[in-house]
């Protein structure tokens, strides 16, 4: 924060009438938080390439995924009439759980933005905002950064892949700090560490 928004600041707090002024006008500054450029997708995604299955290396924390413990993948199937079926299957404390959902484009022609819906009428926005040439990772975002999601053709991503693919989350204006690394295999509980420095 500028020195002349901090004497801007410190003085309102014996005029709450301002302070409430302050706090709307704030977040139109430069420098702040809601003033980081839009999430973008990438220019385009071949659902061809892109269809398989990907394993879950890290995302961040989200309700309809708190009972799983590990082993995360989703797998996309290209259907005949251009959509993308959706099957994301996880590791729970009692076995395998399971859920089906169904994807499209949001725009016309543009295939690196999809909605997606497990159950009607509830929909989500899947953007691709990162992509590596030859697909061997992803990162799936949404234009409000609350979800984000590392995905690789395999269950382990050597180190150099990775720091590719969370340099583009950071890019886009990501914060990681809440990123959480999903275990594969021998399911360790509590996860949330980054996979070893395999090269």
């Amino acid at each position: 924060m500028c020195d002349a928004i901090r004497r801007a600041i410190v003085p309102s707090m014996k005029n709450p009438i301002r302070t409430l002024m302050l706090a709307a006008f704030l977040p139109l500054l430069p420098g702040s938080a809601s003033a980081a450029p839009p999430v973008a997708s990438v220019a385009s995604v071949d659902l061809e390439r892109y269809a398989g299955r990907w394993y879950e290396i890290a995302s961040f924390p989200m309700y309809f995924q708190r009972q799983c413990i590990g082993d995360t993948t989703a797998e996309y199937a290209l259907k005949p009439d251009g959509e993308v079926t959706v099957t994301n299957r996880c590791r729970t404390e009692s076995g395998f759980s399971q859920a089906q959902g169904n994807a499209w484009a949001a725009e016309p022609g543009n295939n690196a933005r999809l909605k997606v819906s497990f159950f009607w009428p509830f929909r989500s926005d899947y953007w691709v905002i990162g992509l590596d040439p030859d697909y061997r990772w992803a990162v799936v975002g949404n234009p409000d950064r609350k979800y984000l999601w590392i995905l690789s053709r395999t269950a382990e991503l050597p180190k150099a892949l990775l720091e590719e693919a969370l340099k583009a989350a950071v890019k886009q204006g990501y914060d990681l700090g809440q990123l959480s690394y999903t275990p594969h295999g021998a399911v360790v509980k509590g996860g949330g560490l980054p996979p070893t420095d395999k090269k």
